[in-house]
């Protein structure tokens, strides 16, 4: 049994996006369906540039009847808000920074969401205290994800059974599930969002019609062109620092990201992973060897591409 347990995620802002064109504001922009934020709905969505390239990520929740909140990286917030800004032109939309009154935390253990009142299903939120909890989006593996007045929430969760930890144990459960942790994994204006397997964790709807970026992602989604794909990989030795370049043999294979304890992610080529995968070749990053293994979550992906 993995006991129930919760993690202060100081490295997360919020911003508040309210008004009467709060969601259309954000329909017309990000990668996910705004429309189906509500009270028990959260959604997670993308930033990406017109070339369809990442900038950012964020979970999209109601905070109340009248705000939207964007759960994202707290260091990027204000270059996200400058981006949408830029859009915002005569739009009854405001923008407000929530970071100091409101934190977030990841829950996860066996019986996480149960004991929040949450189901499996993605993206799945109640109310709790003055604040929500919402199944992580991405995926139901994951725990739960909770939004909360900053004087509030560790007592909450503490009272609700709930452990803390200090990360460590949040970020092997994310490395164990090979799910990308925002831009420590996706390169900025550089990487591709099917790229890093977004596709297969929510983060886009291929039917909800125009947002930025979307004519390159709909294409690459439905032509299958991606040459390379953030994987989890089991690191034997000591674990590279991200950025560290990853070879096979001699040829340049891809680049190692965030990591810890010997597991960690890696940008690799699908060339090489097909090839480490035939010939049971170990990919080399520094003194450490590296097994690619796919992740659950890419369903009829993984099998193909699982070493």
């Amino acid at each position: 049994m993995n006991p129930n347990t919760f993690t202060m995620l100081p490295g997360r802002g919020l911003l508040g996006v309210g008004g009467g064109d709060a969601i259309e504001f954000l329909q017309n922009l990000v990668s996910n369906d705004v429309e189906q934020v509500g009270a028990d709905t959260s959604v997670y969505g993308l930033l990406l540039t017109a070339q369809g390239k990442f900038l950012h990520d964020f979970f999209i929740a109601r905070l109340d009847e009248r705000t939207l909140v964007l759960d994202c990286e707290s260091d990027r917030l204000e270059d996200l808000e400058r981006r949408l800004t830029l859009y915002r032109l005569r739009s009854d939309v405001t923008l407000t920074n929530f970071s100091d009154t409101y934190s977030v935390a990841a829950a996860f253990g066996d019986g996480a969401l149960a004991a929040l009142g949450l189901s499996t299903d993605p993206g799945n939120t109640v109310t709790i205290g003055d604040g929500i909890a919402m199944t992580d989006p991405r995926l139901g593996a994951m725990g739960a994800r909770i939004i909360m007045p900053v004087a509030d929430l560790p007592g909450v969760l503490t009272d609700l059974g709930f452990q803390q930890d200090d990360g460590a144990a949040y970020h092997a459960m994310r490395l164990s599930h090979g799910v990308p942790d925002s831009s420590a994994d996706i390169a900025v204006d550089k990487g591709f969002p099917l790229e890093s397997g977004l596709d297969h964790l929510n983060a886009i709807d291929f039917t909800k019609g125009c947002y930025v970026g979307q004519e390159l992602t709909a294409r690459t989604h439905y032509r299958g062109t991606i040459r390379k794909r953030l994987y989890r990989v089991d690191v034997d030795g000591p674990t590279p620092p991200p950025g560290s370049p990853v070879t096979l043999g001699d040829k340049p294979a891809g680049d190692m990201r965030s990591g810890q304890d010997g597991i960690a992610m890696a940008m690799l080529r699908l060339e090489y992973v097909a090839q480490s995968k035939e010939t049971g070749e170990a990919f080399t990053a520094g003194d450490a060897r590296l097994t690619a293994v796919a992740q659950e979550w890419f369903g009829e992906d993984a099998a193909a591409d699982s070493p």
